[in-house]
This record gives structure tokens, C-alpha cells and sequence, in this order.
């Protein structure tokens, strides 16, 4: 048994670094939730020199929380923290399986545990990344089972804490009241991140790395009219951060190859190619106070 332990060789060795690295890269802002991945990566190595010293452990929970709107990096966040936790040695896979209620409740009689188990099955080895986990509870609805499915995940996320992680994650008010439905539910989860919205800076600084990772560029004209974009397009129904502005770059290049088709008959720089002007921005119907879409933005940058 030795008789100290080298925490910074502990943590290089891990590759934890590069992995927090990484988050910084792909995530804009986001301090206070990369600042508790940081604590829990911390946590978890002195967990194991205590181990490895021979002391007492008190049995880490792992199970978390996530909550924040659409877009905000949560799913992201899931990704990082299971190779976080596969890196230290808690989970032997590392990899993420994203379940809905869908996936877990059934519709008659004896369907949801099967498909519960499957999933948790699945998971084995890594993070079972519950979305909108909010819909598993349903109390005006008495032949609702999804009461079940969060039985069950109750008792394996208790009898298999060293084989799979649960992280449940939606919006911070329906969540609280997911909650309070159930107080096994907050006994098990230990980490509760919330995920802000992004500033109007973060959301162009997104957009900006979005671009650059597409070898796109905004022009002068067209910085500033994105820049006027996100501020009417946060007060429109169904913002969804990163996600719509993610949509609406993809949307501003397919005007872009539509205004250079126009000009099919001209011959085009390279400089053409890769900037979007002010058009290419102004054409939105976000500038008329649309939301462009038929459906909420859902979904994780």
C-alpha cells in the first residue's frame, strides 16, 4: 500500500484534462456548469486516492440533473462527463444512450418494464441520458405507467450505481415538480447543474465559431445584421440558444447558394464562396417577427 498519493500525476495520467479541454472548446461560456464538472472530476480522484490509501469511501453517488432550456449544451455536457467517468475508472463503456419517455413507458399493461430494462440495459457501462424526464410523471392520468418506469429506475439506479449512470434533464421548473412527485428521486440524484441561456455576445460568438468551423464568414454588413437577429430572435416563441442559431446559419447559407446561383452565368471568387452578406440575414422572417420552423427547436448544440 503506498503511503501518499500524487494527485497531479493522478490526474494526468487520467486524461480527465483533456476531455475538460475539450468541453472548453465546444462549449461557449457555460462557467458555472464547467466549473462543477471540474469539481466532480476533483471529487472523484481524491475519491480514489482515499481508496487507494486504504480509507474509508462513502460510496459515490453519480446519478445528476441537468436542467435549462433547449440548446443550452446539455447533451453535450452528458458526452463528457460519462468519458469523465470512464477515464476514472466508474464506468467501463463511457458511452451515452439519450432515452425519451417513449422509450421507457408502454402503452398497455406489463410494456414498461420491459422496455425500462432494455434501455437500462443499453446503458450498461455508461449514461442513460433521460430527456424531458418530466414526462414519465403524468398524475391527472391514473392508467398512465409511467410511475413504473420511474420504479424501476429508482432500484437499479440504487443496485447498479457501478454500472450506470442516470442523468435526468429538461426544463428547471418542470423538473422541480418531476421532484417533488417522488422523494426517492432526490435522494438519488447528487448533482444538479443548471445550464443558463447564453448571453447575445455567446450567441455570436457561436455563430461565429459555426461558421469558421464550416469555412464560412460573415461580412461587415452581415455581422452586424445577425447581431440585430439574435436580439429579435430570443423574444420569438421556441428559442432554443445554440439550436437556433445553429438553424439559422444553416439557413443563411442555403439563401447565400440561392443569391450565387442567381449569378450562375458570372464567375465567382472564392470570396464569393465562403461570406455571407447582409441578404443573406435580412431575409429571415425573423425581421418580420416569424418564427421560421413549424416546430419548437429541441435539441443540444
Amino acid at each position: 500500500m503506498p503511503c501518499s498519493i500524487d494527485l497531479e500525476s493522478a490526474y494526468a495520467e487520467s486524461g480527465v484534462a483533456e476531455v475538460l479541454a475539450q468541453l472548453d472548446c465546444e462549449l461557449v461560456g457555460l462557467v458555472p456548469v464547467k466549473t462543477r464538472i471540474r469539481e466532480i472530476a476533483a471529487l472523484l480522484l481524491v475519491d480514489q486516492a482515499r481508496q487507494q490509501l486504504e480509507l474509508p469511501s462513502g460510496g459515490l453517488s453519480l446519478h445528476m440533473s441537468f436542467t435549462g432550456r433547449p440548446g443550452t449544451g446539455k447533451t453535450t455536457v452528458a458526452q463528457r462527463m460519462s468519458q469523465i467517468l470512464h477515464k476514472l475508472g466508474y464506468l467501463r463503456k463511457g458511452h451515452v444512450v439519450t432515452a425519451t419517455r417513449d422509450d421507457l413507458v408502454g402503452q398497455y399493461v406489463g410494456h414498461t418494464a420491459p422496455k425500462t430494462k432494455e434501455m437500462l440495459k443499453r446503458a450498461q457501462g455508461g449514461v442513460l441520458f433521460i430527456d424531458e424526464a418530466y414526462y414519465l410523471y403524468k398524475p391527472d392520468n391514473e392508467r398512465d405507467y409511467g410511475s413504473e418506469a420511474i420504479e424501476i429506475l429508482l432500484q437499479e439506479m440504487e443496485n447498479q450505481r457501478s454500472e450506470v449512470v442516470v442523468i435526468f434533464a429538461g426544463y428547471k421548473d418542470r423538473m422541480e415538480t418531476f421532484y417533488s412527485s417522488n422523494p426517492g428521486l432526490s435522494s438519488r440524484v447528487a448533482h444538479h447543474l443548471d445550464f443558463p441561456d447564453y448571453s447575445d455576445e455567446e450567441l455570436m460568438a457561436i455563430a461565429e465559431i459555426l461558421l469558421e468551423a464550416q469555412h464560412y464568414q460573415f461580412s461587415a454588413e452581415a455581422s452586424e445584421a445577425f447581431q440585430d437577429y439574435i436580439v429579435r430572435r430570443r423574444q420569438l416563441p421556441f428559442f432554443a440558444n445554440a439550436r437556433s442559431i445553429r438553424n439559422a446559419i444553416d439557413r443563411a447559407r442555403l439563401r447565400h447558394a440561392n443569391r450565387l446561383f442567381a449569378r450562375r452565368g458570372e464567375s465567382l471568387t472564392k470570396e464569393d464562396l465562403i461570406t455571407l452578406d447582409a441578404p443573406d440575414i435580412k431575409a429571415s422572417r425573423v425581421f418580420a417577427g416569424e418564427v421560421e420552423g413549424h416546430h419548437p427547436e429541441a435539441g443540444a448544440f
